[in-house]
């Protein structure tokens, strides 16, 4: 039987039991999807004669993979635009995944994390720290960054040029021509349709189609707040009993987004809901709320808040009434989905995605419980690099 506790455990067989023994709720999203990936849902490892690992394939199949992997160390640089808790349970998952092919087929890791010491905008040092990757000879190279698409391409193409292979994570590459990306794959979400879209979709659902909404976003030319926004507005304009009253920027951060948010309700004071882009600026948003009293949503009743992430933080402040819902764009299964990605590719030469895109969901206080045990999971990596 395939439990959380096993290498490997589906987020579908993951959630559904988290589901059912904290809330009693139907089964959860689907399995992530991935190009050309192994299946992730077998026996487990002690189950018949015939069965190998929570990976997938039995005895025969380990030990023709084993074969194939022959003892490789794999040298990976991982490089997130920011150190933050939303990378962070990224890179516990990646974590999580890397000791499952380590048990299962004998490859090791070396890993280095590097981040810039700035904010989304200091760009100059992630384009540093690849090319030095790149120069020493790293095996792969896994980059999100807030950095120019075409200057990335460039740096993607050099460093391919070196012999690093080279992946992005968590990037709106959906606004760019895909023919256009150097890097090998790009894994992540769709921030129109699986974010932005979701959460215009939810306040429509939430105030019955009408109703003033106030944007709090990310920095002006930010590529995940164009691709957001393209989303949001379609939600909008599908329900045009919906207006924005008043839009500001919240630089992707809480404090920032608080402040924001106290401008914007000075001057619009009957507002129906907050759209944040990214969680941490909901969560200022709801922190400005609450400075000027104003009553949150209850589920009939006062201002809808949502952001997207998908954080522990902010599970426990829906569970706490402090954030309405949230859009979680899965930093456990992309932490998942890129290793296996690196393997696949990287290990055995397989073909993989040129976009691969894990699903997203909205969490309420209907499945947070669900959603926070799935992210738990991931945190207590029994084994770090």
């Amino acid at each position: 039987m395939n439990d959380a506790s096993v290498p490997g455990a589906s987020r579908r067989q993951f959630l559904r039991r988290a589901a059912l023994a904290g809330s009693g709720l139907a089964v959860a999203p689907a399995l992530l999807a991935a190009c050309n990936v192994k299946s992730v849902d077998s026996t487990s490892a002690g189950g018949g004669a015939g069965s190998a690992t929570a990976l997938g394939g039995n005895a025969a199949y380990k030990s023709a993979i084993t074969k194939l992997v022959g003892g490789r160390t794999v040298r990976v640089g991982w490089t997130p635009p920011v150190l933050s808790e939303f990378f962070n349970q990224m890179e516990s998952a990646a974590f999580r995944r890397m000791a499952d092919y380590e048990s299962a087929y004998g490859v090791k890791w070396i890993w280095e994390r590097a981040s810039p010491t700035g904010n989304f905008n200091a760009v100059e040092q992630q384009v540093q720290i690849v090319q030095s990757w790149a120069q020493r000879k790293f095996d792969v190279i896994l980059v999100c960054t807030g950095a120019n698409f075409a200057t990335m391409q460039n740096v993607y193409r050099q460093a391919s040029a070196k012999g690093s292979k080279v992946y992005q994570f968590n990037q709106p590459v959906e606004i760019f021509p895909q023919d256009k990306l150097a890097a090998i794959s790009s894994i992540g979400y769709d921030n129109r349709w699986q974010s932005g879209y979701l959460c215009g979709s939810y306040i429509a659902g939430q105030l019955k189609g009408k109703g003033k909404v106030l944007e709090i976003t990310g920095p002006p030319g930010s590529d995940w707040s164009t691709a957001r926004q393209i989303g949001f507005r379609k939600a909008l304009a599908e329900h045009p009993g919906l207006r924005v009253a008043g839009t500001a920027n919240g630089g992707y951060l809480r404090d920032q987004g608080q402040s924001a948010t106290q401008d914007l309700l000075t001057r619009n004071k009957d507002v129906n809901a907050i759209w944040g882009e990214n969680e941490d600026m909901a969560l200022g948003a709801s922190q400005a709320l609450d400075d000027r009293g104003i009553k949150q949503w209850d589920g009939s009743k006062g201002v809808v808040v949502i952001g997207a992430d998908g954080l522990v933080s902010g599970m426990e402040a829906i569970r706490a009434g402090k954030l309405t819902a949230s859009v979680d764009v899965g930093s456990v299964d992309q932490g998942t989905t890129f290793v296996d990605t690196v393997f696949h590719n990287a290990v055995l030469g397989e073909a993989v995605g040129k976009v691969i895109d894990v699903p997203t969901r909205v969490v309420d206080k209907h499945n947070v419980d669900a959603a926070e045990a799935y992210m738990q999971w991931a945190l207590a990596t029994p084994k770090k690099y």
